[in-house]
């Protein structure tokens, strides 16, 4: 499974980006998939989640502000992120599991204040 990540960039504070996530196959065949992000020197953090049902999840810090969902006819996941902060300004990386996780090359995203 290979993944292609794009649609980072630079924003200011309140602005919004949409992240894609293009897959090499069948979205319908992997169980789930999502986006974590990465700050030098921490811990890559989860950001959101969508299973092949379809259910979602998202961190606390993006609740009400970030929406994952996904398009099967593209093979394509995105991350809606409105409401951005400086503090979401990370390394965004695609994920999807198969049996084991698969990761997209990351994609940066700068809010600026």
């Amino acid at each position: 499974v290979q993944l292609q990540a794009s649609g980072g960039g630079l924003v200011q504070t309140g602005g919004s980006l949409r992240l894609s996530c293009a897959v090499s196959e069948n979205i319908f065949s992997i169980n789930d998939m999502g986006w974590y992000r990465q700050v030098p020197g921490k811990q890559r953090e989860l950001v959101a989640t969508i299973t092949r049902t379809g259910s979602t999840n998202y961190a606390d810090s993006v609740k009400g502000r970030f929406i994952i969902s996904r398009d099967f006819a593209r093979n394509t996941v995105y991350l809606q992120m409105n409401s951005l902060k400086p503090e979401d300004t990370a390394v965004y990386y695609c994920y999807a599991f198969k049996g084991v996780i698969y990761w997209g090359q990351g994609t940066q995203v700068t809010v600026s204040s």
